[in-house]
């Protein structure tokens, strides 16, 4: 029997890293409180605003402020790029250090950028999501607003603490 015992204890133990293989390799995650509707229009704030004609974009820079339903998302500078020939947003990509609030969790990174027609936000470098009292790093996150999950990968790190 002790062979059983011994065989028993390392599948459990090797059950239990499970979580932590997957931390290790990308992590799938909840993220907000809710669906985000996409179709919300996008509210843009910011110091300044320079509009390119000839390429059709707008740079808003200066305290730059995103919203869309309960949606936020802040950076020094944000590109937004309109849909050819017309006046619909298509994306926007946030540079210079952004903030992203959607319910109660909040994620930071380098860049982002959101793709307006499928819902995605890919954030990238330096990425911190705070959820709570649980944070998690990773290289990029890809945040699917509409089904309210995310994506961690590269070099994905937490911290896990023992329930007491």
């Amino acid at each position: 029997m002790p062979i059983f015992q011994a065989r028993l204890t390392a599948a459990a133990a090797c059950l239990a890293l499970l979580p932590l293989v997957a931390i290790a390799q990308g992590a799938q995650i909840a993220f907000g409180e809710m669906k985000q509707d996409t179709s919300l229009p996008v509210e843009v704030t910011a110091d300044n605003l320079a509009v390119n004609q000839n390429d059709g974009t707008a740079i808003f820079t200066g305290n730059v402020l995103v919203g869309q339903g309960e949606m936020r998302l802040s950076a020094p500078r944000v590109q937004v790029y309109y849909a050819e020939g017309s006046q619909r947003v298509e994306r926007l990509q946030a540079t210079g250090g952004v903030t992203f609030v959607s319910g109660e969790d909040a994620a930071e990174a380098a860049r982002a950028d959101y793709s307006i027609d499928t819902g995605m936000i890919l954030m990238q470098g330096d990425v911190l999501l705070v959820q709570g009292d649980s944070a998690l790093t990773a290289d990029r996150m890809t945040v699917d607003i509409q089904s309210g999950t995310a994506q961690m990968e590269g070099r994905v790190k937490t911290v896990l603490q023992a329930n007491e």
